[in-house]
């Protein structure tokens, strides 16, 4: 006879095990639909883990392509706007990151034009790739500037 818990969903029941006094939900990939385009998609395992580690209590109710439409027509929305992401369970579901502004810089080294991913403020030297690498190795690695001194990160 099974003493385990079952609890009801509105996709059915699922088992719940004990194990050393924590826990632990058995789940497996699902199979659900679209409400946008009505195509069927798959709510992984990983994906069921992520949304219950972060409580939320919902399952999805697009597929990761409807979803990233809707976020992007929301001008990114949530909390991975700004440059910063949480990057969980969807990094092969159809998010990508958005591409990073470039600017125009010289380099202080070697004169050359070059982008960097930063607004030069003029008060630093700016390097390109090939200037910074070299410096960065010739260094040891680590950071130099600012407050810490010599090889302090902070």
């Amino acid at each position: 006879m099974d003493l385990s818990p079952k609890l009801n969903r509105a996709d059915g029941p699922f088992q719940v095990k004990t194990q050393m006094g924590v826990s632990v939900i058995n789940m497996e990939d699902k199979t659900l639909t679209c409400r946008d385009c009505n195509r069927e998609f798959t709510f992984t395992t990983g994906e069921q883990e992520f949304f219950a580690q972060k409580g939320f209590t919902n399952e999805p109710s697009r597929c990761p392509e409807c979803r990233a439409a809707n976020k992007a027509s929301r001008g990114g929305g949530g909390y991975s706007s700004g440059g910063y992401s949480s990057g969980g369970g969807y990094s092969s579901s159809g998010y990508e990151r958005r591409a990073r502004e470039m600017f125009p810089a010289v380099c202080a080294q070697c004169g050359k034009d070059t982008q960097v991913p930063f607004q030069p403020s003029g008060d630093k030297p700016v390097y390109c790739s090939d200037c910074f690498s070299a410096r960065r190795s010739s260094d040891g690695g680590g950071y130099s500037g600012g407050r810490g001194g010599r090889g302090s990160r902070w």
